[in-house]
């Protein structure tokens, strides 16, 4: 079968999306007086194919995030990054199933949910490290880090450097 992002838009498919959504949402009218979890499950599913299908740009590398949907992870992410959050999370910000959108980020962004997110934590500590005195304990709770100790082993692995060597290389520079 040929991957459906690379044929153009016609009524076999439409014929396939028709079935597959109607699957789904028989299965969700089966599990809904069972285990409403489990329906919600299928809808979404349903939804997401629904989504990915007829409202998502097509990316040029085909499966990717949206703009609209990217725009929407990445406000998402700043303004909770003192937050602990999870993947399922960012998938309901971009209306996705998780599955989809772990491959569409990646997609998208060319590093996994995970990984993007300690990057972007790891860029606002070095903001704090410049523009602030704040210690460094209290930047890695700041940052949405467990504890100094988690936030400096990451600031190490992602610049090769340890905060405080960071912070200081760069305020004597300045």
């Amino acid at each position: 079968m040929p991957d459906r992002s690379s044929v153009s838009f016609d009524s076999v498919n439409k014929g396939i999306l028709a079935t597959d959504v109607a699957k789904l949402l028989e299965q969700a009218g089966n599990a809904f007086d069972r285990d409403l979890t489990k329906a919600r499950s299928y809808i979404e599913q349903a939804r997401a194919m629904l989504t990915s299908t007829f409202d998502s740009a097509p990316s040029s590398e085909g499966g990717g995030l949206a703009p609209w949907q990217i725009k929407r992870i990445e406000t998402f992410i700043k303004a909770n990054i003192e937050e602990s959050f999870r993947a399922e999370d960012l998938a309901a910000v971009a209306r996705l199933s998780v599955s989809h959108f772990s491959r569409a980020f990646r997609r998208s962004f060319d590093q996994s949910p995970h990984a993007y997110i300690l990057s972007q934590r790891i860029g606002y500590a070095q903001t704090l490290l410049l523009t602030s005195r704040e210690p460094l304990s209290q930047i890695a709770i700041s940052c949405g880090m467990a504890d100094q100790a988690h936030f400096s082993r990451l600031f190490r692995k992602l610049t090769g450097e340890t905060p405080s060597r960071w912070r200081r290389a760069r305020l004597v520079a300045a």
